[in-house]
């Protein structure tokens, strides 16, 4: 056997590490040429190729997937709920600035509108009315918070939310200032918005598909609590309830935040009075109107 010039590191990596090779041909002056030359993963056309889109795919599962299990993020509470509503002091500032104007005003939405959403004074007075859902989710998020305080990670529960305003910037915001961390997944939509400024900034994640985006909210879930919200909370409730429902999941509470609200949008019962669904599918889901209820489910169905 030929001797060894010296000794090596046995953790040493065996190939090129790739981000390196990256760093040296720019440390030189090569510039990236958008030619067939080009390392395929460093060519965001190729990348962006419609054949390409299933390695797409594949980057959106992993990425949140590895930095959650490398800072311990094990099970999450998911928070739905509208994008829309305010904190009381925001939403009446919007009542006082449509009622100004006289007709209407523009304001941000990120509710799924391609940009600014005319907003008229009964409308403004709509989100004052229900700014206490804002309140409510800012609380739930805190208690969840105080929960994890001091425990093993592997018996800690994180706030997840998409990560936009509203009701997700709420839960966000109680698990920060109870000092928790808390995971946000959101979505690029034409309207480019930057994550709520309480999602922690490493756990802050960003997503082109929806079917990937909904994925990971499942992936950790150990309950869901849906506040009101419009067609994206409905969309995102009713894929957990159906694969809750199929046994694709295991059963998690799954708590309805505004019983009035809720029993006013959707008739649950007439559903099983025409036989689309079961009455023991009305047993997958509870309602609530407090935080320490909504939690109290939580903690009952766990055993907490």
């Amino acid at each position: 056997m030929p001797p060894m010039s010296s000794t090596r590191n046995i953790h040493d990596r065996r190939l090129a590490d790739a981000w390196a090779t990256l760093k040296a041909h720019s440390d030189a002056g090569l510039p990236l040429d958008p030619d067939a030359g080009r390392l395929a993963f460093a060519d965001p056309e190729f990348l962006l190729r419609r054949e390409t889109r299933g390695i797409r795919f594949q980057l959106e599962m992993l990425k949140p997937d590895l930095e959650q299990q490398a800072h311990g993020i094990e099970n999450t509470i998911v928070v739905f709920g509208s994008a829309r509503f305010r904190d009381q002091q925001g939403a009446d500032a919007l009542v006082q600035k449509a009622a100004a104007a006289g007709t209407v005003v523009q304001t941000p939405d990120a509710g799924g509108e391609t940009g600014p959403a005319p907003l008229d004074e009964r409308r403004a007075r709509a989100l004052a009315r229900n700014a206490h859902y804002y309140e409510k989710a800012r609380e739930f998020g805190r208690i969840v918070a105080e929960y994890s305080a001091g425990k093993e990670p592997r018996d800690m529960l994180f706030v997840c939310t998409g990560g936009g305003p509203g009701i997700m910037e709420a839960a966000n915001r109680g698990a920060h200032e109870a000092g928790g961390v808390s995971v946000g997944l959101a979505i690029a939509l034409p309207m480019e918005e930057a994550a709520n400024q309480y999602v922690t900034p490493a756990l802050s994640f960003k997503f082109h598909y929806f079917a990937l985006r909904k994925m990971h909210f499942m992936m950790r879930a150990k309950a869901l609590v849906a506040f009101p919200g419009g067609f994206g909370t409905l969309d995102e409730l009713f894929e957990v309830i159906t694969l809750v429902q199929t046994r694709k999941a295991r059963q998690v509470p799954i708590v309805l935040f505004g019983t009035d609200y809720w029993k006013r949008l959707i008739n649950f019962e007439m559903m099983v009075e025409e036989g689309v669904i079961s009455a023991a599918d009305l047993d997958l889901f509870q309602f609530a109107d407090d935080p320490e209820t909504a939690w109290n489910l939580i903690k009952t169905f766990y055993r907490l």
